[in-house]
């Protein structure tokens, strides 16, 4: 073996690459916890946000629809697990789809026009987004979960085929809807905020 393969294969056995050299500085961000840079939540639970989702609800069949999206929005349970999070999620969707095409931009303007109308479109939109990531996950799983190799066909007495498919698509052309309004009357820059936000919902 020449001098030449000797050192090539030399090199490639030594792992250098792989060092992480952050750890080596000492103000890396590697050498602390960042989650003390951001302060804490209060934790919720799932009592508290039930609670809270029947209050939604409660104004909803009063008939003040802006009334019930804002206290969905703003008491977002951002110290809550994945569980708590998942039904307050749904309580906002559910609020979202109970509202009329007609009715979406005049109450967006009249929410950002308040004190923290801001905010709350950013929280909205933080929403929409989960929303959709989820209906686009549902939407997926439904279809690898009913096939007709695996059944042996369709059975006669269940519902119609794909009929799981249609409700998740009508609840993302809701927040599609929604979307397009959101960004209209708070602009591309709500997008940004979402997207760059620590809090997550």
């Amino acid at each position: 073996m020449s001098i030449i393969q000797q050192v090539s294969n030399a090199t490639l056995n030594d792992n250098w690459r792989t060092i992480n050299i952050d750890l080596l500085d000492p103000e890396s961000s590697s050498n602390f916890d960042t989650s003390t840079l951001h302060p804490a939540f209060a934790p919720v639970d799932d009592n508290e946000i039930r609670t809270t989702g029947q209050q939604v609800r409660q104004l909803l069949r009063g008939g003040d629809a802006e009334g019930a999206l804002r206290g969905a929005l703003e008491s977002a349970p951002y110290g809550g697990s994945d569980g708590v999070k998942e039904i307050h999620l749904q309580t906002v969707t559910e609020v979202l789809q109970s509202i009329k095409a007609s009715e979406m931009t005049p109450m967006l303007q009249r929410i950002f026009r308040t004190e923290g109308g801001s905010d709350a479109l950013d929280v909205l939109m933080k929403y929409l987004y989960k929303g959709m990531a989820s209906s686009s996950t549902s939407t997926r799983s439904s279809r690898n979960a009913l096939s007709p190799h695996e059944t042996g066909g369709f059975s006669q007495m269940g519902g119609r085929p794909g009929a799981a498919n249609e409700s998740s698509g009508a609840a993302m052309s809701v927040l599609l809807s929604w979307h397009e309004k959101v960004v209209d009357v708070a602009g591309l820059g709500s997008v940004g905020r979402c997207m760059t936000d620590w809090r997550k919902v």
